[in-house]
């Protein structure tokens, strides 16, 4: 015999199933989604950072070289002629000097405009009152094309990688300590110190893309060198 108050009832419990199912995957879509977005922004993060560290190296890399003069890669030697340690001489631009960007060659979505991003991103001196030895902002994915090119990378990379920037300053800190150490038989030399001069490098890893720069990454290292 039917009992009629179980009428409708399998009705009832699918739709409440399918109720329920649709909202644990929606729930698992919002989760994933988020993940998703989540792992794309610890990527770009990592992207900017190695972005950063290479404002890093080039400045420091600036610094050796007015120091110990310029590379001749046809020799393979330095320029000693040019060997000069550079000293605060320039007040901090406005503007960041570009080095090998400009707007024909960069997406006007893409195209940082010269700019005090790295600047505004330390503790610094106001820009009047600021000593610099330079000031540069180069493209990042500028760079890989011109050293590397379309034929190694594929250009839609390169042109993802043309979304970064890295801005790199210096200043001269003064008198430091420096200790060179090394041992000779012949002349029975040691450990030899003597005054130095400091410069801290200020680099900046920026990602940019449309009308809005997403992301900088600001980092800073000292360096002392021989007078």
């Amino acid at each position: 015999m039917i009992n009629n108050n179980e009428k409708g009832f399998a009705l009832v419990l699918s739709l409440v199933l399918m109720l329920v199912m649709s909202l644990m995957g929606g729930a698992l879509i919002v989760i994933s989604a988020g993940d998703h977005q989540s792992n794309n922004r610890s990527d770009e993060y990592q992207q900017t950072f190695y972005v950063a560290e290479t404002a890093l190296l080039e400045g420091e890399r600036y610094v050796l070289n007015q120091s110990l003069g310029p590379w001749n890669i046809s020799n393979h030697q330095r320029d000693m002629s040019k060997r000069n340690l550079p000293n605060n001489t320039v007040s901090f631009p406005s503007n960041m000097t570009q080095k090998n960007y400009n707007s024909k060659s960069m997406s006007s979505d893409n195209y940082l405009s010269q700019s005090d991003t790295c600047y505004n991103s330390f503790q610094v001196n106001k820009p009047k009152d600021y000593k610099v030895v330079v000031a540069e902002s180069w493209n990042f994915g500028v760079i890989l094309d011109d050293s590397i090119g379309s034929k190694t990378i594929p250009k839609s990379e390169i042109d993802k990688l043309k979304k970064f920037y890295y801005q790199y300053f210096i200043e001269q800190v003064g008198s430091a300590p420096f200790k060179g150490t090394g041992t000779s038989v012949k002349k029975q030399a040691g450990n030899t110190g003597s005054d130095g001069i400091a410069y801290r490098v200020y680099g900046c890893g920026i990602k940019k893309e449309k009308d809005d720069i997403n992301l900088v990454v600001a980092l800073e290292s000292v360096i002392v060198l021989p007078k």
